[in-house]
């Protein structure tokens, strides 16, 4: 296990951490999250050493090993194999069986294994890297996105892997589903603190809503409360007979502690422009035929009908000819026989992950997106910007400082510029964090028009595909149906991953008796509703009474100005009268006080016990 203690860490005035804690215990498989920008990565590289915090600590145990994928890609090895042989541990050297399993995993097949790692694309050669890592046995992993460079067929394998993993594990991923069904808790990076809850993604999402709610709810309270007893002790300081109640206000006003109000964290929201239109067809794919080598055909006699309206959804594994199809379809490249027809009303956007190096490092986010928005004025290309969170003076971000997430949104933005009825998207999550690819989902779910896309997040193909194209067994195929029902249908035919991954539930209390963090958070939210139930009624009743007060002594002032007139003008009946009234007046003020002392020290009597309840399940 590792212990983070009181972290501090920044770059110039973008503060990341704010004394964070927390403890990794074992066999704890935690799911980090937070936006872009906000520290994930920062963090796993301040526990691996590669960076060094402003103050605070990180406590390793000794010979704790922690295991990561190194950005490096240098290998000394002739064979793939022999490569990954030199992640094992001392104690397991020669067992090459293993290596080769994760290797086959990984998507390496085994003629890959007697190759040279020199002679694969850069995303295998971070498989390599991350082969190596996990055929070490560390005591920690730390994942950081290993879902990009990952086909869909990959990525359901090292699901069952880490749903294996006998130590602990720290996981970055923006894909929801996968990260949910190997967690068993969640860790957030959430306005400079860190938060780690046991549970998924949706749990650890609830409980900020709720504990933010509930801070706010409070805060609300307490500044209703602060202005009450100023309006109190500004009323009565004048009353001699109060001036004990007084001071005990003015004592309990240093003591309450004033919230600030929460700061609105902003959400990315947005929509993709669609122009519909009625037609048998967006477009058509005739008898496509493709190869880069005369050798092999990638795509052979493909051929499919896209209606106004599809989701389409291109999966397979890597290398197999996905993101070729897609740009084929897009028009990029020419089919070496077979067309590509349009319907004459459509009008595409393309995101291809290469597209990214298209843009002009030189320009700003707001130059970028508004030359490919013509006929926009430039509030409107700013209205883009600040959809895809470039607001105010970040708009005038140079592209060319900008991580691979933001680049990401400047795409996103770009295809936002112009009305669309086709959205052709090649890995369109890549690089977004957790929030944005949730928007993303939101925005594809409600565009009117035509989207293929290709993917391999499950998460998306669950909730978008109406119908796939699949690559698998060398063949490209349309299957008309959705996600689930491919895999009803036997799908990948590796082992089922429809059905939830039992969770290892922790007991409701601690072996020793104590309640658990959940419990106890659970325990105070009930309290603090009881409080406000109990509470509620008597500060009502302090208010009633108050306003009681003041009523009858803005009457008692209007009486002694009748009974002076009465007593000038000799009206003996009506000074009788008056002094009634007086009389009445002053009895009433007098039971007030006497219920308002009685109030307030119920009040405060209540209030002391909850206090006392709400110390007893602090965390």
């Amino acid at each position: 296990m590792i212990s983070v203690e009181n972290l501090w860490k920044s770059y110039g005035p973008q503060v990341l951490f704010e004394g964070i804690g927390f403890k990794i215990n074992p066999k704890e498989r935690v799911g980090l999250v937070g936006r872009n920008g906000h520290g994930k990565t920062t963090l796993l590289r301040l526990i691996t050493g590669e960076e060094e915090p402003d103050s605070g600590s990180i406590v390793i145990p000794r010979n704790y090993r922690i295991g990561h994928v190194t950005q490096h890609l240098g290998f000394t090895e002739d064979t793939v194999l022999k490569e990954g042989m030199k992640g094992l541990p001392e104690t397991q050297q020669g067992q090459h069986w293993k290596v080769e399993k994760v290797l086959a995993g990984l998507g390496f097949s085994q003629i890959d294994m007697d190759r040279s790692p020199a002679e694969f694309s850069g995303g295998y050669q971070v498989r390599l890297n991350l082969a190596k890592v996990l055929v070490s046995d560390p005591d920690l992993l730390l994942l950081d996105e290993p879902t990009n460079y990952l086909d869909i067929t990959s990525i359901r394998w090292i699901e069952r892997f880490l749903n294996a993993w006998p130590r602990e594990l720290i996981l970055i991923t923006h894909d929801r589903t996968f990260m949910d069904r190997i967690v068993t808790h969640t860790m957030g990076i959430h306005r400079q603190k860190m938060r780690k809850i046991e549970g998924d993604t949706e749990k650890f999402y609830t409980q900020i809503a709720q504990d933010e709610e509930i801070y706010e709810k409070t805060r609300i309270n307490d500044e209703r409360r602060r202005r009450e007893i100023e309006e109190f002790i500004a009323q009565f300081r004048a009353k001699a007979r109060l001036v004990g109640l007084v001071q005990s206000r003015i004592k309990l006003l240093g003591k309450l502690e004033r919230k600030e109000k929460l700061e609105k964290i902003k959400s990315l929201e947005f929509s993709f422009r669609s122009t519909p239109f009625i037609a048998k067809y967006a477009l058509q794919a005739k008898d496509l035929t493709f190869s880069y080598n005369p050798d092999t055909e990638l795509i052979k006699e493909f051929s499919i009908l896209i209606r106004p309206g599809d989701k389409v959804c291109v999966i397979g594994p890597n290398g197999k000819g996905k993101t070729t199809l897609l740009r084929l379809l897009a028009g990029q490249l020419r089919p070496q026989s077979g067309e590509v027809v349009y319907n004459p009303k459509a009008v595409r956007g393309v995101f291809e992950q290469t597209n990214i190096k298209t843009l002009v490092d030189s320009r700003t986010v707001e130059e970028e997106i508004a030359a490919s928005a013509s006929g926009l004025d430039r509030q409107a290309v700013r209205n883009i910007c600040g959809a895809m969170m470039f607001e105010g003076d970040y708009a005038l971000k140079r592209i060319g400082v900008l991580s691979g997430g933001e680049k990401s949104r400047v795409m996103l933005g770009k295809l936002l510029a112009t009305p669309l009825n086709i959205l052709l998207l090649d890995e369109p999550t890549n690089h977004l964090d957790m929030e944005t690819s949730d928007a993303l989902l939101a925005a594809l779910d409600s565009f009117d028009g035509t989207v293929v896309m290709v993917t391999h997040n499950e998460m998306f193909l669950h909730a978008l595909a109406e119908r796939l194209i699949i690559f698998h067994h060398d063949v490209v195929e349309v299957f008309e149906g959705g996600y689930q029902r491919f895999l009803d249908k036997g799908g990948w035919g590796d082992e089922d991953l429809v059905q939830s991954v039992a969770r290892k539930v922790a007991p409701a209390e601690h072996e020793d008796g104590r309640l658990t963090k959940k419990e106890l958070r659970k325990k105070r939210s009930e309290i603090i509703t009881e409080r406000s139930r109990v509470i509620a009624p008597l500060e009502t009743r302090i208010r009633q009474v108050e306003a009681g007060i003041e009523k009858h002594e803005q009457i008692l002032k209007q009486l002694h100005k009748e009974i002076q007139q009465a007593t000038l003008a000799k009206e003996g009946k009506r000074i009788f009268e008056i002094s009634q009234s007086i009389m009445e007046s002053e009895q009433a003020i007098e039971a007030y006080f006497s219920e308002l002392e009685d109030l307030h020290a119920s009040l405060e009597r209540r209030q002391a016990e909850y206090d006392e309840r709400l110390a007893e399940v602090s965390e």
